[in-house]
C-alpha cells in the first residue's frame, strides 16, 4: 500500500513561482499514494496559485488519488474562502488560536 507524499510549498503561491510549484505538485502526484500539501508558509496567493491548487485537486481526482491541503496560511485560507472553494477542496480549515478574532 502506498503512503502519503507530503510537500511543503515555501514560496508564495504567485505567478512568479507558478512554474516551479506546478512541477513540484505534478511530481508529487506522479508518485504512488496520496498527496498532502502544507501551505502554511505561503504569505501570498494570486489567481495563478489558486489555479495550481485546482489543477492538483483535479489531477488527483482524475488519477483516483487523494489531494489534501493540510496547513493553510491565512492568505490561502482567505482566498479559498473568498472564492467559495472550501467545499471543492474539502479539507478541514484550522484557525490557530492566535489568529482567531
Amino acid at each position: 500500500m502506498a503512503g502519503t507524499n507530503r510537500i511543503t510549498l515555501i514560496d508564495d503561491l504567485t505567478i512568479y513561482h507558478a512554474e516551479a510549484q506546478k512541477q513540484l505538485l505534478l511530481d508529487a502526484l506522479a508518485a504512488p499514494g496520496a498527496v498532502e500539501a502544507d501551505l502554511s508558509q505561503a504569505g501570498e496567493i494570486d489567481t495563478a496559485g489558486l489555479q495550481l491548487l485546482i489543477l492538483a485537486k483535479r489531477e488527483a481526482l482524475r488519477q483516483g488519488k487523494d489531494f489534501h491541503i493540510v496547513a493553510h496560511s491565512p492568505a490561502v485560507r482567505q482566498t479559498i474562502d473568498f472564492c467559495n472553494l472550501t467545499a471543492f477542496f474539502g479539507d478541514p480549515v484550522v484557525i490557530p488560536a492566535h489568529e482567531s478574532p
